[in-house]
């Protein structure tokens, strides 16, 4: 088994990037108004409680902002900030700009920070737009899933059409110029005429990014216990494949670039945060089952509101392993290789990177594995566009095989 991944200047790459100090926070509001039947986040429903919802909400940002506190924090601004959830827009303004400061005063915040926020359909009007504007956000995610009425109520979103075009009119009406709307395919009773829809639909909008999801059965939820993948009422293999396909080649016809295997931007609208993760970089956490990955360690917060305000009581110890320099190496392909540009092989060894092009040679020949030059020098290890991004897991286990 190869253990080192040392680069050809005997420098650790491992070390350099891993220990770093975050730049990137993440925070974690649970609350949704019902959980959609393909979710297994952790969630907190609050439905229509009204004041006992309003003393949930007030209790857990206490807390969120005591988890902030307790964080050992070196004065690096960051540089990003993602609200996601859950539903952030069910918090007001006011709520929301009390966790920024909090941040701001813990770690500071940088002048030109990307300060991303989920936002649901039917939670938000356009004061409780501006007010989160006002509070620093500068880009926001959509929920949209699908425009189709009737799938809407399939996958149990409390929205519908349209919530989301009145949503999308709110978001024009300010200007806003940096939003992103979110799509899945491989729905119960979806097909290549729906996804084409959705996609057409989308694009009239003119989002500056897309996130498309294939939709994952994960076995707690609704779906999970209800269906099987690749049966009937879900798209066959097939199907879902030349969902993908689809989407690939309608959103580059229509100018985004397809720069990660579920993500879409037009030019200079990557997402900054997200990009953290797919590049293997150190970020905080904060929040009900929200992860971090701070000096080499890798650690999710407790899934419940009970078990999370309870560690927080104990002092939010933090005791999980450093990871290995092998973990390193394969979380660094298996995130990077969701990248377009792919993951750069002169941070690795020559002994790793002999073995990691040997492993997937078969792939290099079908076509699904590319190898791009940069300067002569380094060279790039990424993953075709459609096929070789369809065939992701297969190419993953392969490498997890030779290295684990």
């Amino acid at each position: 088994m190869i253990n080192t991944i040392s680069s050809r200047n005997g420098d650790s790459a491992y070390t350099s990037s891993s220990k770093t100090i975050p730049t990137a926070a993440y925070i974690h509001i649970p609350f949704c108004r019902r959980r959609c039947f393909y979710c297994d986040f952790p969630i907190s429903v609050v439905g229509d409680k009204g004041r006992s919802a309003s003393t949930m909400i007030e209790d857990y940002l206490a807390a969120l902002i005591k988890d902030i506190q307790l964080t050992f924090a070196e004065r690096q601004p960051l540089k990003t900030v993602f609200f996601g959830g859950g539903t952030p827009s069910l918090l007001s303004p006011a709520q929301l700009e009390q966790i920024i400061l909090a941040i701001a005063l813990r770690f500071g915040i940088a002048s030109d920070a990307e300060i991303s926020m989920e936002i649901d359909p039917g939670t938000f009007d356009r004061d409780r737009l501006l007010g989160y504007l006002a509070a620093g956000v500068n880009r926001f995610s959509l929920g949209v899933q699908t425009f189709d009425e009737e799938l809407l109520k399939l996958c149990g979103r409390s929205h519908t059409r349209l919530d989301v075009m009145q949503a999308v009119e709110i978001i024009q009406q300010l200007g806003i110029k940096n939003f992103s709307l979110d799509l899945i395919s491989g729905l119960p009773q979806q097909t290549l005429e729906h996804c084409q829809t959705s996609l057409e639909q989308a694009i009239a909008i003119a989002p500056q990014h897309l996130s498309c999801y294939d939709l994952v059965l994960e076995p707690v939820t609704a779906f999970g216990k209800q269906y099987q993948p690749g049966e009937t009422p879900l798209p066959n293999d097939d199907d879902t494949a030349e969902m993908y396909r689809l989407t690939q080649q309608t959103l580059t016809a229509a100018g985004y670039e397809h720069y990660e295997i579920s993500n879409y931007a037009q030019s200079n609208y990557q997402c900054r945060h997200n990009r953290v993760y797919w590049e293997n970089k150190p970020y905080y956490g904060f929040g009900m089952g929200a992860a971090s990955y701070v000096a080499g360690q890798r650690f999710s917060r407790p899934r419940t509101r009970r078990e999370y305000y309870a560690w927080l009581e104990a002092g939010a110890v933090i005791d999980a392993p450093e990871i290995s320099s092998t973990d390193y190496l394969l979380e660094t392909l298996m995130l990077g290789l969701r990248l377009a540009s792919g993951v750069d092989l002169d941070q690795f060894s020559p002994q790793v990177q002999q073995a990691i092009l040997s492993a997937v040679k078969p792939y290099l020949q079908q076509g699904w594995i590319e190898i791009t030059e940069r300067d002569h020098q380094s060279a790039k290890l990424r993953l075709s566009d459609p096929e070789g991004f369809l065939f992701s897991n297969t190419i993953l286990a392969t490498l997890f095989e030779e290295f684990a």
